[in-house]
């Protein structure tokens, strides 16, 4: 049950006096990781007794997996703390076994390889997350008392009629720019309490740290205000909207004069792996995106690939203004709101530089059933 307003403001009231307190040299550092699903994460928070310069003073420290064992996490990036202010940080961290191998679940560190591999085309990603807002009782913020939605809004509507949620959207957005998110922008979406916000640009695994974090911060300031952001692919089964979170990339190449046919090139080879990229990009092996891939509400076929310049209802995207220009970047709309960024991006440098195709994916499944 929500606090009522009266006894929520007396507790923000409180909890300010104690957070103001002094706390002398010391240091407060909050461990963040993805757990086994890779949907959700988890934080704890320790004492350093000196502020940390950089990701390496923050030593390793422990955690527990889904099976309740034992692992170790690894800092691998560092942010301001937007809750508790500075000197405090947040830190993103790995999971590693007993025997110091990053855990299955976690592919960040084989985004990492793969990542190293491309630098020199200096890929850049940005990522588009959408979620919806939910209240503790399981409703969807804006339906009114006799279960109906209220007056569904379009994207990037303004009024109190069209959506709700915006108090949210720009705390989150303010936290990211103190946390050093690299935060781009924030709307609101078609359904009354979705909203996006984007990260980017973003070089290389640096996507994927950024996201996570973000995202962390979002929950972060839901618990705040008592509301539940959903990263669903399609929570509200009657509705043909859906959440997602496109990622845009490019290379230094398809940013340079004449770029756009290395982007046309690029999604010729996606035409070729479209269902190697379902795989991986919700957080069920295309169990969620088979429901929210359905050629309504701004989206694709789960089963065709289809591109176009500035269509919306297509796998992969050219803006009109990149087609225009000739260069540029374009947008893949095909990843769910769920899916976790660092498979995502790993797919899309394996398909688009390394040039891994489908019969290497078969190769490969062979190889694993031997």
């Amino acid at each position: 049950m929500s606090l009522p307003p009266e006894m929520l403001s007396l507790h923000k009231m409180v909890r300010k006096h104690y957070l103001s307190l002094p706390k002398g040299e010391e240091c407060q550092v909050t461990y963040v990781w993805v757990n086994e699903g890779r949907e959700n994460l988890q934080s704890k928070t320790r004492t350093l007794y000196n502020e940390p310069a950089g990701i390496r003073d923050i030593p390793e420290w422990y955690g527990t997996d889904a099976d309740h064992s034992e692992v170790t996490l690894v800092p691998v990036r560092m942010f301001r703390d937007p809750f508790t202010l500075d000197p405090d940080k947040l830190v993103l961290c790995e999971m590693v076994n007993g025997k110091d191998i990053p855990t299955g679940s976690n592919p960040r560190s084989q985004c990492v390889t793969v990542m190293d591999e491309v630098k020199q085309f200096q890929p850049w990603f940005g990522m588009e997350q959408e979620y919806i807002l939910f209240g503790l009782d399981g409703e969807q913020l804006g339906w009114s008392p006799d279960g109906h939605q209220l007056q569904k809004g379009s994207c990037e509507a303004v009024g109190a009629d069209k959506l709700c949620g915006r108090d949210i959207s720009m705390s989150h957005y303010r936290a990211c720019l103190y946390a050093g998110v690299k935060i781009f922008g924030a709307n609101s979406e078609y359904l009354y309490s979705q909203w996006e916000f984007q990260v980017g640009t973003c070089e290389g695994i640096e996507m994927g740290d950024h996201l996570w974090m973000a995202r962390y911060i979002l929950h972060r300031v839901c618990e705040d205000f008592e509301v539940v952001a959903s990263l669903d692919t399609k929570p509200i089964k009657e509705s043909n909207f859906s959440s997602g979170a496109h990622i845009n990339f490019s290379t230094k190449e398809m940013r340079s004069e004449g770029g756009l046919q290395y982007i046309e090139e690029a999604i010729r080879k996606l035409s070729k792996r479209h269902s190697r990229h379902l795989s991986v990009y919700d957080a069920h092996g295309g169990a969620d995106n088979i429901h929210r891939l359905t050629g309504q509400g701004c989206t694709s076929s789960f089963h065709h690939f289809s591109t176009a310049v500035a269509s919306r209802d297509v796998s992969v995207r050219i803006p009109g203004q990149v087609s225009r220009m000739g260069c540029g970047y374009f947008e893949d709309r095909r990843p769910a709101a769920n899916c976790d960024p660092y498979p995502v991006m790993r797919a899309l440098v394996e398909t688009c530089l390394l040039g891994v195709t489908e019969e290497d994916d078969e190769k490969m499944k062979e190889i694993l059933a031997s």
